[in-house]
């Protein structure tokens, strides 16, 4: 009888995830359907930062037989994902909220708000500051007499790539006062590693950029001031046993 009941409460998780999984898919699918007609359009945009710096007479190609309409597709696929974050974070929240103490709650709202903003912050760091950057590079070092023809399919593998990884990068003061109020850092320990953190910032944006300085640093400089307004934030985020020991 005791098994039977033990059951129930993971029974009972299961059936909760299973419809929050339900409730996210469902929102992509609307958000998706509400897009899809403009698909062309939103590649356009996504492409528009190329587009300018293409020599003129250029123009992008596609390669494929069904790339021209299964690429927009996709894109806008991800744009729906991209545009449902707040509401996957909430499920994700009304999920594990249950297990939280109060005060945990009241620390978790920031946190999920400040974590979308910078995602987005970074995808936009990403289309408005690199784009321009990046492609105005790499159409200008092309060797005479090849000519520049990007192929959609291509294009959108690496736009999304960078996206992804600006995305993430301005995650970084998330991290940080996560991994602060685990227990698994100190802030402390942190800022004994403040130089190595920023050689890594650094050589970071070496892979993410083009291969000169100025391309570098406007990326690791935004992710070492992102690194220090985590360790600010993170002294409001003591280990859970910490605060349990402070309150006792």
């Amino acid at each position: 009888m005791s098994s039977v009941e033990d059951s129930q409460p993971l029974i009972n998780h299961l059936i909760e995830l299973r419809n929050r999984l339900l409730k996210a898919v469902l929102c992509v699918l609307l958000v998706f359907c509400g897009l899809v007609f403009f698909a062309n359009d939103i590649y356009r945009m996504v492409a528009l930062p190329l587009i300018e710096q293409l020599p003129q007479g250029s123009t992008m190609i596609s390669t494929g037989v069904a790339a021209p309409f299964f690429t927009p597709l996709k894109l806008t696929g991800v744009v729906a994902i991209f545009l449902s974050v707040p509401y996957l974070l909430y499920q994700v929240w009304a999920f594990v909220a249950p297990a939280l103490y109060q005060h945990e709650k009241r620390l978790i709202y920031p946190l999920l708000f400040s974590s979308t903003l910078l995602f987005y912050a970074g995808v936009a760091f990403a289309y408005y500051v690199v784009f321009p950057l990046v492609f105005g590079f790499l159409t200008k070092t092309a060797p005479e007499g090849v000519a520049i023809a990007t192929d959609i399919s291509n294009y959108l593998d690496f736009v999304l790539t960078i996206f992804l990884a600006f995305g993430i990068c301005f995650e970084v003061p998330i991290a940080i006062i996560l991994l602060c109020w685990s227990g698994v850092v100190t802030a402390d320990d942190l800022r004994r590693k403040r130089p190595y953190i920023i050689v890594a910032a650094f050589v970071i944006g070496m892979f993410l950029t083009p291969p000169d300085v100025f391309s570098q640093t406007l990326l690791a400089v935004p992710m070492w001031l992102l690194f220090e307004v985590g360790l600010l934030v993170s002294r409001f985020y003591k280990p859970r046993e910490e605060q349990e020991s402070s309150a006792s």
